[in-house]
């Protein structure tokens, strides 16, 4: 059992880039997809998909990584916030840029799983899971 998917999911995406690979796979969960999905609508993601292996008892949750034209790494850093034994919570007047605007923030709010620009634009603060840029 894990006892922290998302730090999993953050880990296998900063190591995928690490060594350039085209896509990472691990085992899927709701709140990894919201997590993907997040990434995915701020542009730091191609796109993701749920992969099903027959004979294997879950799927696979496939995440296709984005490089720029010659080989830069669009996601230059990603750690985890809040933690199973620390859990950081903000709320809306508390929300700060990320690398003055470069980066974002992603949180799990009442309204789902959003960055810190769409849960402003919601008016919601919620669990900062983590930061990227």
């Amino acid at each position: 059992m894990m006892t922290d998917p998302i730090a999993d999911l953050l880990t296998r995406i900063r190591n995928g880039i690490h060594v350039e690979r085209p896509y990472v796979d691990m085992p899927t969960s709701r709140q990894k997809v919201r997590v993907v999905q997040a990434l995915e609508r701020e542009g730091y993601v191609w796109d993701h998909e749920i992969v099903e292996v027959e004979g294997a008892p879950t799927a696979f949750l496939r995440v296709n990584l984005k490089y720029g034209p010659n080989g830069e790494h669009v996601i230059q850093h990603i750690e985890r916030i809040s933690k199973p034994g620390r859990r950081v919570y903000i709320g809306t007047s508390e929300m700060k840029e990320v690398r003055q605007g470069l980066g974002i923030s992603i949180l799990s709010t009442s309204k789902g799983v959003l960055s810190n620009r769409e849960a402003r634009k919601e008016g919601v603060g919620g669990e900062l899971l983590c930061q990227v840029w």
